[in-house]
């Protein structure tokens, strides 16, 4: 985390903005103490849609191996 002082954050908003929207997170001082924290909202989610999602797993071929052993099955042929 980074802190800057209030007048820097003042003179470099644009520049703390995207620095936020990358990941970072910014304390803003005050006379050496911190008085605000710049961060990232989180994004909404979108929501599911239930009808979609069901068509496509009914859309989806039965397969004929347990998942467990496909798994299996992939990982030891990745060691040969």
């Amino acid at each position: 985390m980074v802190a800057i002082n209030l007048a820097d954050a003042k003179a470099h908003l644009s520049e703390l903005v995207d620095r936020v929207q990358a990941g970072d997170s910014i304390d803003i001082t005050r006379r050496g103490k911190p008085v605000a924290r710049l961060t990232a909202v989180a994004k909404p989610r979108k929501p599911i849609d239930a009808a979609l999602l069901r068509s496509l797993a009914e859309a989806m071929l039965p397969q004929s191996q347990i998942a467990a052993d496909l798994v299996r099955s992939m990982r030891d042929g990745d060691r040969y």
